[in-house]
């Protein structure tokens, strides 16, 4: 959750360092930090944005070997002291990391009791402290990484640089390590966006690789010794495209960007004309479809939406049994694992170390996975080895949106591959590719006019709570729009399918108090009407996303109307006058679009 960014090569460090921290702030942004090598390690950390760090920055810091961190707190608080990096006792030895060290507090009474003192509260620190001891006994550094990980339970990736050695050492265990060489140098992050201005071919290491750079050039060897098979891969040319342009901010383009980043989605997997839909990742045949006997699909936030979204329409299409589960909680439920069952890993960055969990607990059960993830090269798309790309582009707004609707795409294109296989019929399907193909146009339609939003903003300032409802699919559409709102504004939501509103949430409401309902022109609108005449004849106050033209807008205070589509379609459509009411709510407020408090876009650890 936290971002690395490291350099050694021939050019002046500090301007790389600074203009990759600011690539990399999405992943973590509670405080940031640099060390240039020198005679000495020029060490400068500061609480708040990477730009605060820049701005107390002197106008030259020379030096071409460093390593920079921004933060996204685990152990200790948001203090300069805890900001990365950190420094050996001597301050020989200066290092970044990202993950967790779970037995860090045994590790450093054992360390104090030797006689260390330590600057910080984190658990990176031990690292530091265990890397200096190993080269004061003559190590070189890779050895001393060796040392200095041995015994270490957790994740990790790693970046060091010593004071009497001109080498650049990395580490990563479940912590991803993206390395770049480029014509001037090595470049380490733990993301690809910052290295596609600098070169598209890239490494990124296992689990269990060093790296070390220096005069005699680069070298990956394993942790337990041995040389590493990792090799290198070419990014997508749009990772290279991550810039404002003229939007106020990242969350606004990115919601602008969707009928685009669904037709990279959606193009050469669809056949209007026959129906039929395929995803090149699956590598299944349509008698291998056929003999499936359930799908699940794992995921965390909004990914874990999508899945429900996709669970929905694969019983639907396919006529087979599908379940969406929380990641975070899947291995711990001991779950049985049939091994001809199709399971599916939902993840933005590929990074979502919940979901990484949950995959290896399914393949240690002897089950596969595929991956369903928008960074190429990413550790799930590896892990898995076969899936689907969903070809979103870049994504810095922390709150998701276009990865959203690309992952409820590429799911609606395998319920589609998987019910042709099975029972959906031709017509069926060519209607329903069809919608889908109309999807990107009607969403261009609406956001050039995407109605009384500023309406709706009014009303949710004024709640100290908000409830969502929605019935089938649009059940997770509003699960989606109180995870953006609660994301963005801290206001706190509660979604509920609109038929369980009676059996709880409805103590909540009370004279003026807003509901947002979901309720598309679908079989299920009728029941949704039911549930909003049951919150206004309790005082009430409707905000309804609805079908352009349906009379169902006379019973709301305020009606957002979306362009008709298809009916399983329609989640890519209603979701948006949420995420455009959280994006203005959030500005109303005078808060940080597109860098929420306390979240981080790649969730690496558990």
């Amino acid at each position: 959750m936290c971002g690395i960014i490291a350099y050694h090569g021939r050019r002046q460090a500090a301007p790389i360092l600074v203009n990759g921290l600011r690539r990399l702030e999405y992943r973590g942004y509670d405080s940031a930090g640099l060390a240039i090598r020198g005679a000495a390690f020029d060490v400068r950390k500061r609480t708040g944005k990477v730009a605060e760090l820049e701005s107390s920055l002197p106008a030259k810091m020379p030096g071409t070997i460093g390593i920079a961190h921004t933060r996204w707190a685990t152990h200790g608080g948001v203090t300069d002291e805890n900001a990365h990096p950190h420094l050996g006792p001597e301050q020989r030895v200066a290092i970044v990391h990202n993950g967790i060290i779970e037995n860090a507090s045994r590790i450093r009474r054992h360390l104090e009791r030797q006689g260390a003192t330590f600057r910080s509260e984190t658990d990176s620190e031990v690292i530091a402290h265990r890397l200096e001891q190993a080269v004061a006994k003559g190590q070189t550094p890779v050895d001393a990484m060796r040392t200095a990980l041995k015994g270490l339970r957790g994740t990790w990736g790693i970046c060091a640089l010593f004071l009497d050695h001109d080498e650049l050492v990395c580490a990563r265990n479940g912590s991803p390590l993206v390395l770049g060489e480029t014509e001037h140098g090595l470049i380490v992050t733990s993301d690809p966006q910052p290295l596609a201005e600098h070169t598209d071919r890239v490494i990124i290491l296992e689990d269990g690789d060093i790296a070390a750079f220096g005069k005699g050039g680069l070298a990956i060897e394993r942790l337990e010794g041995g040389q590493s098979g990792t090799s290198p891969i070419t990014l997508e040319e749009s990772w290279g495209e991550a810039e404002l342009g003229d939007y106020p901010h990242y969350m606004l383009k990115e919601i602008y960007e969707q009928p685009d980043a669904l037709r990279h989605c959606i193009s050469g997997r669809l056949n209007a004309k026959t129906g039929n839909a395929r995803l090149g990742g699956m590598h299944l045949t349509a008698k291998q479809l056929r003999k499936v006997p359930h799908v699940r699909l794992l995921g965390c936030g909004t990914a874990l939406n999508a899945a429900l979204i996709g669970q929905q329409l694969i019983e639907r299409l396919a006529r087979i049994p599908a379940v969406a589960h929380v990641s975070s909680e899947f291995r711990y439920q001991d779950p049985v694992v049939n091994p001809e069952a199709l399971h599916f890993a939902v993840s933005q960055s590929g990074e979502t170390m919940d979901t990484i969990a949950a995959i290896k607990e399914i393949q240690l059960k002897g089950g596969d996975v595929h991956g369903v993830v928008n960074v190429v090269g990413s550790t799930i798309a590896r892990l898995c080895g076969q899936g689907v790309y969903m070809h979103s582009g870049p994504e810095q707004s922390v709150a998701s949106t276009k990865a959203f609707s690309n992952m409820v795409a590429a799911l609606t294109i395998f319920a589609m591959q998987i019910g042709r296989a099975r029972q959906l019929s031709a017509n069926e399907a060519r209607v329903l590719a069809k919608g889908l193909q109309e999807v990107p146009d009607l969403i261009e339609r609406y956001l050039a006019d995407p109605g009384p939003i500023d309406d709706a903003v009014a009303m949710v300032l004024e709640a100290p709570s908000l409830l969502f409802l929605g019935r089938g699919l649009s059940a997770n559409v509003a699960k989606e729009g109180a995870l953006k709102v609660m994301e963005l504004t801290y206001i706190p939501c509660l979604a509920y399918p609109a038929g369980e509103m009676k059996h709880g949430p409805i103590a909540l409401l009370e004279e003026g108090r807003p509901v947002v309902v979901v309720a598309p022109d679908d079989a299920v609108k009728d029941k949704v009407a039911s549930a909003i005449h049951e919150c206004k004849a309790r005082g009430a106050r409707i905000i309804l996303v609805c079908t352009e033209g349906d009379e169902l807008a006379q019973e709301a205070d305020v009606a957002i109307e979306v362009p008709r589509t298809h009916p399983l379609c329609s989640p890519l459509l209603t979701v948006l006058p949420l995420q455009l009411m959280a994006y203005r709510t959030a500005l109303a407020l005078d808060l940080d679009v597109d860098r929420p408090r306390n979240l981080a876009k790649s969730v690496t650890v558990e």
